[in-house]
């Protein structure tokens, strides 16, 4: 049999629906034959038109205190050999196709769950979600798609899950700058992939969300306590909301006179 019949007749059987003449040699090859095409990179489609603060805020970190779903996840590449990272380009396999509803053309960002300690998620041992980046559906089967990543916020990881993708939106930033909250401090908690110390521009998260009154675009004042008899908070500098939740935000720096930490506290100018 000729490979032009093969492709034919493993199409037809796969039903694959590839972007294109191309994508369909590859797809057929990566998804059905296990041809040696490790070499073959799709084209990405790079998001040159955003600006850079939207490419930032879309890569802003969460926080979670229960496990996420991940019915479809990164399961891998049609490499030779198992690889655990991926960049821009790359061609991955994601463990759902026609059958669950992916069609060729959607996007999904990656993303994974990083929890405090090596336990259970939970109240007491939340967990950062991580953007990895995103990604665009190349070609699908019914079980399986094939997709080339868009966008690397870090190195897209195996096992990392999928959320579908929407552009974030910057929050306005009133002018007003109300008098801080005293008396109803929140705390900082972590930022990317755990980390506990921040400086302008760094985001990281609070426990506080909508349910105490938070919304996007709100401004907070970050303060530290020298633990002095008898003495003020130290003000640190200043936060904004990009993204809220029902229990946790996450604040981006706006101004930095010190690095915050880890349990400082903040208060909302409202």
């Amino acid at each position: 049999m000729t490979i032009s019949p093969l492709i034919a007749t493993l199409r037809s059987t796969l039903q694959l629906r590839p972007a294109g003449a191309v994508g369909a040699l590859l797809a057929v090859g990566m998804l059905a034959t296990g041809w040696p095409v490790s070499a073959q990179r799709a084209p990405a489609a790079v998001p040159t038109n955003l600006s850079p603060d939207i490419l930032s805020l879309a890569c802003a970190p969460g926080l979670t205190y229960e496990a996420p779903p991940t019915p479809l996840r990164v399961t891998g590449s049609q490499e030779s050999f198992v690889r655990r990272t991926f960049a821009p380009g790359d061609l991955i396999v994601v463990n759902g196709g026609t059958d669950n509803g992916i069609d060729v053309g959607q996007e999904y960002f990656t993303r994974r769950a990083v929890p405090v300690e090596r336990r259970p998620i939970s109240r007491d041992n939340p967990a950062t979600i991580h953007t990895s980046g995103w990604i665009r559906i190349y070609a699908v089967d019914s079980e399986m798609s094939l997709a080339t990543i868009t966008f690397g916020c870090d190195s897209v990881e195996l096992n990392d899950y999928l959320e579908p993708f929407a552009l974030p939106a910057i929050p306005a930033i009133s002018t007003d700058r109300p008098t801080a909250q005293r008396g109803n401090y929140g705390q900082v908690l972590t930022g990317h992939d755990n980390r506990t110390s921040f400086g302008r521009r760094d985001y990281f998260m609070v426990d506080r969300g909508s349910n105490h009154g938070v919304t996007a675009g709100a401004q907070f004042v970050i303060y530290r306590d020298g633990r002095q008899p008898a003495t003020f908070l130290v003000e640190l500098g200043e936060a904004v909301a990009v993204e809220v939740r029902p229990d946790s935000s996450t604040l981006q720096v706006t101004v930095s006179r010190d690095a915050f930490i880890a349990g400082d506290y903040v208060a909302l100018r409202k």
